[in-house]
């Protein structure tokens, strides 16, 4: 199901699919459908490049690592990074959230939302406070107190923080969105993807959507020549910069409003089905452009 804007026929023809991973490529149990890899392989061959587009690390990208054909790359941590799944997840590029800034953020939101736990996500593994809820696919993490997580003895020097984690064990996850955004907006980019209170904080202006425009310039691919597909807010950004972009049957409404069109949930291989229909359009395109 798609709205009138997103009519493949009335569109440019795609050039690179950005998708979202958990809630979106992937099914609730983590897996990828033999349908939806199929349709991946299917863009590839007709020549539409496929970025996965998510808040996972790069190290807990091995649920998608097969299915990268061509480039390899991969947009993480909400945009802080691009790695080379090729490669095992080597970091091409980095925008990080500056530690100075991070601890201004801790500061506001302890003062904002009295209970907020804290996450540090860093190119080289994430660590956390002890009121945080474990990461228990992570048992080497450090546990300790924000400042000391992030604090560092020679500026520059230590790993650099992709994104920070707010936890809140008591909050709505929109309120609490909210009252990080008032409290912090100014310092850092906020968002979530999480359906508990949740928040992902990056370095400002870093978003889904700005890593990947950067990522398309550099191929000379504008946004009307991109489909995008997501379901929660961390993805909101990179749906409305998209030339089509498609909602989850299963999105959050702010996701619905902001996506141009819509498809079936994450469950029922609702990005496949759109898949189809875009390899399908290329290869008409492909074939009516033949001399006869």
């Amino acid at each position: 199901m798609t709205s009138p804007r997103s009519e493949l026929s009335e569109a440019p023809a795609i050039r690179l699919i950005a998708t979202d991973l958990d809630g979106t490529l992937l099914r609730d149990d983590k897996s990828v459908s033999e349908r939806t890899v199929a349709a991946l392989a299917a863009a590839e061959r007709a020549g539409i490049e496929v970025f996965f587009v998510t808040g996972r690390p790069a190290r807990w990208m091995d649920v998608v690592s097969a299915h990268v054909h061509g480039h390899g790359l991969a947009i993480c941590a909400n945009g802080a990074a691009v790695v080379d799944l090729h490669s095992g997840g080597t970091f091409l590029e980095v925008r990080p959230l500056e530690r100075p800034v991070a601890l201004d953020v801790v500061q506001a939101l302890r003062a904002a939302a009295p209970g907020t736990s804290f996450a540090v996500e860093l190119t080289t593994g994430i660590h956390y406070e002890p009121e945080y809820p474990p990461f228990f696919l992570d048992p080497g993490a450090t546990v300790a107190t924000a400042e000391k997580l992030l604090f560092e003895e020679t500026p520059g020097a230590a790993a650099p923080v992709l994104k920070l984690l707010a936890q809140h064990p008591e909050l709505d996850p929109d309120a609490f969105l909210a009252t990080a955004r008032e409290a912090a907006g100014h310092l850092a980019s906020f968002t979530r993807s999480s359906p508990t209170a949740l928040i992902e904080i990056s370095g400002l202006g870093v978003s889904k959507a700005s890593t990947l425009a950067h990522c398309c310039a550099e191929r000379g691919i504008t946004p009307a020549e991109v489909a995008a597909f997501g379901d929660m807010p961390n993805d909101i950004e990179m749906l409305s910069w998209a030339g089509r972009s498609f909602a989850m049957g299963n999105a959050h409404p702010d996701v619905i409003a902001a996506a141009s069109g819509r498809t079936t949930g994450n469950n029922e291989d609702g990005v496949a089905v759109v898949i189809e229909r875009l390899v399908a359009e290329t290869e008409a395109e492909a074939g009516s452009a033949r001399p006869r």
